[in-house]
């Protein structure tokens, strides 16, 4: 089973991307435009947050390895499930860079990083902000797909199959004396 600190990433990285999401959608929906302001504010402020995260969540797995496959996963799942866990680390790290990227380089702020003082990053560049743009959207259906997969494979797993997968990231709190894996 995974620790406290593996869980507490992978939940809150999961909300984040679940508000992230619908967020990103409705900013540039035409029947929400009157909101499009505050979501863009919302949408760029916990994309900042996300890549943070992220970053710590992959200095986390790699200071603290995983707990061994359980026993009823082939070799073959093992791989799969591992190589999902990369590329998944892989594309929030490629969505929220393409969007900071495609913000920044458009010339836009990100009103978190600004309230705390840290300066743009990147220069204004639109030829490539408009590439990233579409780098972003491509790897947010990227994403959404590999979630996806991930998650029907926990269905599989763990509902379908009976066997105790959930028990590994659910739920975000363990017990203290298992803390320390």
């Amino acid at each position: 089973m995974f620790g406290t600190g593996a869980r507490l990433f992978h939940w809150s990285i999961a909300l984040l991307v679940a508000v992230q999401i619908p967020a990103g959608i409705a900013m540039t929906s035409e029947p929400l435009a009157a909101w499009a302001d505050p979501l863009f504010v919302l949408h760029k402020g916990l994309g900042a947050v996300l890549l943070v995260m992220v970053l710590c969540r992959i200095a986390w797995r790699l200071t603290h390895p995983p707990p061994p496959f359980p026993d009823y996963m082939s070799p073959a799942e093992q791989r799969v499930a591992h190589a999902t866990h990369v590329a998944l680390y892989g594309l929030l790290l490629v969505m929220a860079v393409s969007g900071y990227v495609r913000t920044v380089g458009d010339g836009y702020p990100i009103e978190l990083l600004d309230a705390i003082g840290i300066p743009p990053l990147v220069r204004s560049m639109p030829e490539v902000a408009a590439v990233m743009l579409v780098v972003h959207r491509f790897t947010v259906f990227a994403l959404v797909m590999l979630a996806a997969a991930h998650v029907a494979a926990v269905i599989q797993r763990g509902w379908i199959d009976g066997h105790p997968v959930m028990n590994r990231m659910w739920p975000p709190f363990r017990p203290k004396e298992d803390d320390a894996k």
